[in-house]
């Protein structure tokens, strides 16, 4: 039986306990899963003795960790954005061997790890950090963190076209989904530009709507995570995020009613 630890915070103080693989992710070393990997492959110490279970109950700030014998320590937090083109994987690895959205972050920095993910396919605005709780809220689905995506589709948009996916499309597999808000931004002689918002993210969501009406998904940029525009960072750029911008993220996933950043023409 997987033991399970306690996530109760005591008052005005951190947790009271986390399990080592989580305490590992949480001090910004590496992600859980690996974590529990270096656990498993015994070169990891907790108060001086080799622990193999993941899930042993460890005091952050208290117990002593180490990893391959140098002990871990809390990592300053960072926050980045990037602009992912088409065409690279948001992994740190990939058994496929593509590249991967780490191949554009600078050497020496500690372990990031993707916020969300945006398929291989699709590119834009692309959060990485090494705080895994900040990490948790920006995608959990009941924040409703807002998502705005411009997305160029194989047909002319009319409004008949708009109406079904503001009303929800069942998805070939069955699931029924939702689009928040969609508009038009352009059109041309035989494609469309809209601008989708979504309030929560599901696997390849947007391609998914469109394939059930027959329509091809020819790009798919996302231009904003709730208040935070992409705005004119250059492809394959990262920057770091800036306090004020991250404040503003943080007040959004607190509201009720987030609202999207205004639109990227």
């Amino acid at each position: 039986m997987t033991r399970r630890t306690s996530s109760k915070k005591l008052p005005g103080g951190p947790l009271k306990k986390v399990g080592l693989a989580r305490a590992i992710s949480k001090l910004g070393y590496c992600s859980r899963s690996r974590a529990a990997e270096l656990i498993a492959a015994g070169r990891v110490k907790w108060n001086g003795t080799v622990r193999r279970d993941p899930e042993v109950p460890v005091h952050l700030g208290k117990d002593r960790i180490e990893i391959d014998g140098q002990p871990v320590a809390r990592s300053s937090k960072i926050y980045l954005v990037l602009n992912k083109p088409r065409g690279v994987v948001s992994t740190a690895a990939d058994e496929k061997g593509r590249e991967t959205v780490y191949s554009f972050l600078a050497k020496g920095l500690p372990w990031l790890a993707p916020v969300g993910r945006l398929d291989k396919a699709s590119e834009g605005l692309l959060l990485l950090t090494n705080d895994s709780e900040w990490a948790a809220r920006i995608t959990a689905p009941e924040t409703h963190l807002h998502k705005t995506y411009h997305v160029q589709i194989s047909a002319i948009a009319d409004e008949t076209l708009l109406q079904q996916l503001r009303d929800g499309i069942r998805a070939i597999d069955g699931e029924f989904l939702r689009v928040k808000t969609v508009g038009l931004l352009r059109q041309a002689k035989r494609n469309s530009w809209l601008e989708i918002v979504l309030d929560e993210g599901k696997n390849r969501h947007i391609r998914r709507m469109l394939e059930a009406l027959e329509i091809e998904v020819l790009r798919l940029v996302r231009v904003a995570i709730g208040p935070l525009a992409l705005g004119d960072l250059p492809k394959d750029a990262t920057r770091s995020l800036e306090e004020k911008e991250k404040q503003a993220l943080d007040r959004a996933m607190q509201s009720r009613n987030p609202e999207p950043a205004s639109p990227v023409r």
